[in-house]
């Protein structure tokens, strides 16, 4: 029966039909008894720890911005969470994700700690379409993606570049299959530091994916751990060089167990200035070549959209 039936039905045969205005919650005890126990506290816990979760963020922010009122070394920050987090939509949950803990610690950095500039790099091999709806008309918040084309969730095109007062704060990068370290590295240095040094941050924050590494299941880049431990260190520089050193990571994707490890480490590496073991770690013999024209031909493109 459609709403307004029931309406007709309440108004011409009030006496006949009771409307139920109070009703109880269902307890936990009334879920079990058709669903198992794990799976309803599972689920009770679930919601806790994406609050936790979201807290880290939270307090490395916090962290971030005293140290480096009092130092003059980068302070940088480091969320090791999971799931990942950059797929979630504002009304609800995508890829893995239930809160986005990125978005949520930038909104949280210019209301409670004054700092309006967030320049957000998120270099996941998907999409951070999340954070991208999230922020999409906002001229304060710069979003800028690295990610496979193609590659779910399928969003993230070139042509994205924001809107309405948000349009320019806005930088999607997709990157075609196999490309690897030269990609990115040329892609950073002609691409992404000219827009941050333009925007002038007051903090950066970084979705830290590392699931474009070759040996990653989901996706076919072929960065090498080298490969995170220079996006790591030249994220490390430009932070000091535009905001005081201001910068936190959030560990997003990465799902071979030895390849996340070993890239995860190497960032640690980055950050406190030790050589990368990435000669130790990887074996690069199985790394197609990357074309250099169609890496020059991708920065054209790029380049050309943007007006950089």
């Amino acid at each position: 029966m459609c709403a307004f039936q029931i309406i007709l039905c309440l108004q011409f045969r009030g006496s006949e039909i009771i409307q139920l205005q109070d009703f109880r919650t269902a307890t936990l005890e009334d879920i079990a008894s058709v669903h198992s126990r794990s799976y309803v506290f599972g689920l009770e816990k679930t919601f806790q720890e994406s609050l936790i979760v979201a807290g880290v963020g939270l307090s490395l922010v916090d962290h971030v911005v005293a140290a480096s009122k009092v130092s003059q070394t980068p302070a940088i920050g480091f969320a090791l969470i999971r799931p990942p987090r950059h797929h979630v939509v504002p009304k609800g949950p995508m890829g893995f994700c239930v809160f986005g803990n990125v978005a949520i610690a930038a909104r949280y950095t210019q209301r409670s700690r004054g700092l309006q500039h967030v320049f957000i790099i998120d270099f996941d091999v998907h999409h951070g379409n999340g954070t991208n709806d999230v922020f999409y008309d906002d001229p304060d918040i710069f979003f800028l993606s690295t990610h496979q084309e193609g590659s779910y969730p399928c969003t993230g095109k070139i042509d994205n570049i924001g809107c309405e007062n948000g349009e320019g704060a806005m930088l999607n990068l997709p990157l075609v299959g196999w490309s690897g370290d030269i990609a990115m590295r040329t892609v950073f240095d002609v691409v992404i530091v000219l827009p941050a040094q333009r925007f002038k941050p007051n903090i950066i924050l970084v979705s830290a994916g590392y699931d474009g590494h070759i040996r990653d299941p989901l996706a076919n880049l072929q960065f090498t751990t080298g490969t995170y431990y220079m996006l790591a260190s030249n994220i490390k520089k430009l932070a000091k060089e535009l905001c005081s050193g201001r910068c936190v990571f959030f560990l997003e994707g990465g799902y071979n167990l030895k390849s996340l490890s070993d890239s995860v480490a190497d960032s640690f590496r980055a950050f406190v200035g030790e050589p990368s073991m990435e000669e130790k770690v990887d074996d690069l013999g199985y790394l197609y070549d990357e074309s250099s024209f169609k890496v020059k031909q991708a920065i054209q493109r790029i380049k050309h959209l943007h007006s950089l």
